[in-house]
């Protein structure tokens, strides 16, 4: 890690998202060895994560719009 991610770090926790939004964006992100092991810490988010992926907008059943 950097500086430049710290401060990175600071600029997107200021927007206050859950914590479910900042695993699922490092899932995104990560390359396939994180990716794994993030899958493997949260299985949950991993699900809803690809569900959202490949529903129409990202909307599963039973989303209000």
């Amino acid at each position: 890690m950097s500086l430049y991610d710290y401060r990175e770090s600071l600029k997107i926790s200021v927007d206050d998202p859950g914590f479910a939004a900042f695993i699922m964006a490092a899932m995104r992100k990560a390359d396939d060895i994180n990716l794994e092991r993030l899958k493997t810490a949260w299985p949950e988010i991993w699900k809803e994560l690809f569900a959202r992926y490949y529903a129409d907008g990202g909307i599963l059943p039973g989303d209000k719009p």
